[in-house]
């Protein structure tokens, strides 16, 4: 739902997605579902980390192949000490936020303006910061794209003074869905006030449960292309839809639900990012693991194994050899694939895989996409960690996937 087709590629997406002529109602939404995914889609990556974690179980032998997006868990996986990792893309956005991560994690002087430029993302200082330290690492096509002007006319590095967290598509969604709740005298951050996951659970009640009953807006949910921001394409669209006998408004009002009162928000950063459209102030606010200053020096320590590809994931995957990698992580990009993409990225997956490799993935709706589509020949050397996969998606604290699958190759 939240990371998914831009990392296929345009053409990739083209292909998983326009199923229609481009004249027919469905057709139109397909192609304008493409259309908004060239640019910067994820300033920050939906999938919580500490699940990934623990579901990978990386060791220092590990080399880790993930699907790049926001970057914030590529850098993340490098407190469990792996080997290397490839952090694969095809959305240049998203490769150009990925090198600067790490050209910044290599070079700025110290913690603070570590934090600085991606804790708080809203500090002029973090130009002049840019400017004399990490600029000078870049690649050229990298900085061009940094020092380059958006839509709006602004140099893009400039959204580091500005509140990067609001950039990108799924920013731009947050920010119209505050505004939205407001001109129905709702400000969002008011859940961000309790002091308990009880009283969390009450705001939500009062506040926002009575939302989602509101006419347009229960109006404005039903059209696919209200959710382009949250990654949802119109195919997806009617199978997310299921998954509540009450239909999408439903679906979206439960994973809220989840997000606003299932997890404490002094351990829940992505609340913070959805209720307060950034991180939270002050030494005890919730922050993703590469930006937990315990990690700092492990993370600055290793930064030098991250490789970033702008590659297609399969056409990486074909070029390996046979049992050289252990761990991979697809986010939701398969639920936008054919059935004749994902049985080609299992084949390869299972050819390069080493005995108790793993793969990890999210999907929107909440089974596993994978029985059915692709063959049984595959999918036989691979265990379906059932019971794991229904407790992580119970525990990932971003709680906007139905789904959270863990597969692990037989020996």
């Amino acid at each position: 739902m939240a990371t998914a087709a831009s990392r296929l590629g345009n053409g990739a997406v083209r292909g998983a997605v326009h199923r229609h002529g481009q004249l027919s109602r469905q057709g139109v939404l397909e192609r304008a579902f493409t259309f908004a995914f060239r640019g910067l889609v994820y300033a920050q990556i939906w999938e919580d980390p500490a699940v990934d974690l623990e579901a990978l179980a990386i060791t220092p032998d590990s080399h880790v192949v993930t699907i790049a997006s926001g970057g914030c868990n590529v850098l993340s996986y490098l407190t469990a000490d792996p080997r290397r990792i490839t952090a694969i893309d095809l959305n240049t956005a998203h490769i150009a936020l990925n090198r600067l991560k790490l050209a910044a994690a290599a070079n700025l002087p110290d913690y603070d303006r570590f934090h600085r430029f991606f804790g708080r993302a809203d500090d002029k200082a973090n130009i002049a910061a840019y400017r004399q330290f990490v600029a000078p690492h870049l690649d050229d096509t990298t900085r061009r794209y940094w020092e380059g002007r958006g839509l709006n006319g602004r140099r893009r590095i400039n959204g580091f003074a500005r509140g990067f967290y609001r950039q990108g598509l799924l920013g731009g969604f947050i920010g119209a869905a505050h505004l939205l709740a407001k001109l129905h005298g709702i400000n969002p951050r008011v859940l961000l006030e309790a002091k308990s996951v009880e009283e969390q659970r009450a705001i939500f009640d009062a506040k926002f449960a009575p939302f989602f009953e509101r006419r347009f807006v229960r109006w404005l949910i039903d059209q696919p292309a209200s959710l382009f921001g949250l990654g949802i394409p119109p195919a997806q669209y009617a199978v997310l839809a299921g998954d509540e006998p009450e239909g999408i408004s439903a679906v979206l009002r439960h994973r809220l639900e989840k997000l606003a009162c299932d997890f404490d928000l002094s351990d829940n950063y992505f609340a913070w990012q959805a209720f307060g459209r950034g991180y939270g102030d002050g030494p005890a606010a919730p922050l993703p693991p590469y930006l937990q200053s315990d990690n700092y020096d492990d993370v600055i320590a290793r930064v030098k194994r991250v490789e970033v590809r702008h590659i297609n994931m399969a056409d990486y995957l074909d070029a390996m050899p046979d049992d050289s990698l252990d761990r991979y992580i697809l986010l939701d990009a398969q639920d936008w694939m054919t059935d004749a993409q994902l049985t080609r990225l299992w084949t390869a997956i299972t050819r390069t895989a080493k005995p108790g490799s793993r793969v990890l993935f999210r999907t929107a709706a909440k089974p596993t996409l994978l029985p059915g589509r692709v063959p049984d020949a595959i999918l036989d050397r691979w265990d379906y960690r059932e019971t794991e996969s229904l407790d992580f998606t119970q525990r990932d604290r971003s709680a906007i996937y139905g789904g959270v699958h863990l597969y692990v190759l037989k020996d």
